[in-house]
């Protein structure tokens, strides 16, 4: 019996042996041959640079205590703006959900957001607010994240908002464009 549990013993420690000699062979020790003129380096020309330049990123999170991590947004007129909008709380976008919604200059922001209420279907979009809003991202829930590019509008200040139910009020800011 004594000489039965030691083969197999024996057998076991070859069998991983081989095992992770196989897998040490597999994982590494080759050196990588470049092509001539090939770098695996990231290089950056200069035209994407002005690209980058002429793009203003901004990234706002909300949160499941109703709340921008950002009330108020600054950006050089005639830009194109890529938002970002986070959602870094956990909550469904049924119960808690976020967007971020621009409005025009002198659209009252209490009237639009009691409007929105009542456009479930459309994400609390009202689809009469076309004139009303610059840019809008779509709803969102808990760790979920959405982008948008628009073009930054004329010089002056704006406002912004979250236009799920009930959160206007405390999810809102200043857009402003210099």
């Amino acid at each position: 019996m004594l000489n039965k549990m030691l083969k197999m013993r024996t057998i076991k420690y070859v069998l991983v042996s081989i095992f992770s000699c196989a897998l040490l062979v597999g994982c590494g020790g080759k050196e990588e041959k470049k092509k001539e003129g090939f770098s695996y380096e990231k290089k950056t020309s200069e035209p994407k640079k002005e690209v980058e330049e002429d793009i203003s990123n901004v990234v706002i999170s909300g949160n499941d205590m109703m709340k921008f991590d950002k009330a108020e947004i600054r950006v050089k007129a005639g830009k194109k703006v890529k938002l970002t909008l986070r959602h870094i709380g956990k909550l469904d976008k049924k119960i808690m959900g976020h967007n971020f919604v621009l409005l025009n200059k002198g659209v009252d922001l209490v009237a639009f957001g009691n409007k929105s209420a009542t456009a479930h279907d459309t994400e609390f979009i009202p689809a009469d607010a076309k004139n009303d809003i610059i840019a809008h991202t779509k709803l969102i829930g808990g760790g979920e994240t959405t982008s948008i590019e628009f073009e930054a509008p004329e010089p002056g200040e704006y406002e912004f908002l979250c236009s799920f139910p009930g959160h206007y009020g405390m999810m809102k800011g200043k857009f402003i464009v210099e």
